[in-house]
């Protein structure tokens, strides 16, 4: 026996979306929670401290090269110096506004050391400073 609607409706062909929300909010849920665990986690580096320098604007200039070996000596313009040598001359120098030193470090050099003479540098009055990685 089949049933019958007094008002003769036909079927009801409309999709139900409630489910499809409610999953549709669940999967968001779960991305938002776990999206922040998925992020590596920082290193703990404690970094050499030095006074910052304010940007210049770019010119053209005259470059003098720094190199680093891989014991921490240096040598400016292949001419062998020691740090104070380095500092005196970076000095004369640096009253040029067109002078930049290029510093070329031996991967095995310390951090540390190459941030030393950015910071002889610094305190001599070099402004346009930029390293040297890949040698042609």
């Amino acid at each position: 026996m089949a049933m019958s609607n007094s008002t003769q409706q036909g079927m009801m062909s409309e999709i139900n979306v409630t489910p499809l929300v409610d999953v549709m909010l669940v999967l968001l849920v779960v991305f938002i929670v776990t999206a922040p665990l998925l992020t590596p986690q920082s290193l703990k580096v404690a970094l050499p401290k030095t006074t910052a320098v304010a940007a210049s604007d770019p010119i053209k200039l005259l470059p003098a090269l720094l190199t680093v070996d891989a014991h921490g000596q240096i040598e400016l313009d292949n001419n062998a110096l020691s740090d104070s040598q380095l500092a005196d001359i970076l000095k004369q120098r640096a009253a040029d506004p067109q002078f930049q030193m290029k510093i070329e470090a031996d991967k095995a050099v310390p951090y540390g050391r190459v941030a030393e003479f950015m910071a002889i540098a610094q305190h001599a009055g070099v402004t346009n400073l930029s390293f040297v990685t890949i040698r042609q």
